[in-house]
């Protein structure tokens, strides 16, 4: 069975890590998130309702360790859908305003929740067989109201607060490096002169990483005396985004089964096509 779980999560992971790669809008990136994290979670459900456990460790381990990387996915995409969905229209004064109440809405759920945070944490486990066993809950232990409407052979009482602050982590880190991006956007406004044409990066980043790395390559930038680093600050200064860690993005891309190149073939093909267009013109 955690060979099978194991794969599962592995080609969830992978699924994601594409997603991240190939699509940059947020809202259309969460959807297709979405979708494959309740699909993967699904298949987890009907894999164990086919296997029994083999003693309450092994329960235990599957709902407090394993399912939460499942759950915490779902409810992470779904929560950052949500936000974006719901961003306002306005300056930076607004959006940091925006960003910071669902920082607050996150320390509220801290809140809340501080003694089982603390349990959880601390890496206690006295209280276990209450809270990762099926059937076993105990109404006096902060129950979510959820609960009682959940599948009762796939759920415990607190399995789903587990992938609650899994996804809290994630969401807290997207939250503060949205308001990062946002004061670094203000920032750079402030310092310097604009052009009248505003030029921005509408391929999908993953492109602008594989051509990063060719010019790189080819040297073209101070002779070839430029770190990479320096030319992606550059890149990300100019065209007023973020790369993320393109290093990844990279070893990605060198892992592609088809077509490692994508883009630069693209690039290739198209300014053929046009030259062969203007002799027939001319």
């Amino acid at each position: 069975m955690n060979f099978k779980i194991n794969l599962l999560l592995s080609h969830l992971n992978e699924q994601l890590n594409f997603i991240d790669l190939e699509i940059d809008n947020p809202i259309k990136k969460c959807e297709k998130a979405i979708e494959i994290s309740i699909n993967s979670k699904e298949k987890l459900r009907v894999l164990i309702q086919k296997t029994n456990f083999k003693s309450d460790e092994e329960e235990i381990q599957f709902f407090k360790e394993i399912k939460p990387q499942f759950t915490s996915k779902v409810i992470y995409y779904n929560t950052i859908f949500n936000i974006e969905m719901k961003k306002p229209n306005g300056g930076t004064r607004v959006l940091k305003k925006y960003y910071n109440n669902e920082l607050i809405k996150l320390k509220a759920f801290f809140d809340n929740e501080l003694d089982f945070y603390k349990y959880y944490r601390s890496g206690n486990i006295y209280l276990d067989y209450k809270y990762f066993l099926r059937g076993k809950f105990d109404i006096k232990l902060s129950l979510d109201s959820y609960y009682f409407e959940a599948d009762k052979t796939f759920a415990t009482s607190h399995d789903f607060k587990v992938a609650k602050i899994l996804a809290n982590d994630l969401i807290q880190l997207y939250l503060e490096n949205q308001l990062i991006m946002i004061e670094n956007k203000d920032n750079n406004e402030k310092s310097q002169h604009k052009p009248n044409v505003k030029i921005t990066w509408t391929a999908p980043k993953v492109s602008l990483t594989e051509l990063l790395y060719a010019l790189h390559s080819q040297g073209v930038f101070n002779n070839g005396a430029v770190d990479l680093k320096d030319i992606a600050e550059y890149f990300e200064h100019i065209f007023e985004i973020d790369l993320g860690q393109y290093r990844r993005t990279f070893l990605e891309i060198r892992t592609r089964k088809t077509d490692r190149t994508k883009f630069i073939t693209s690039l290739n093909e198209t300014l053929i096509k046009r030259m062969d267009n203007a002799d027939d013109i001319i």
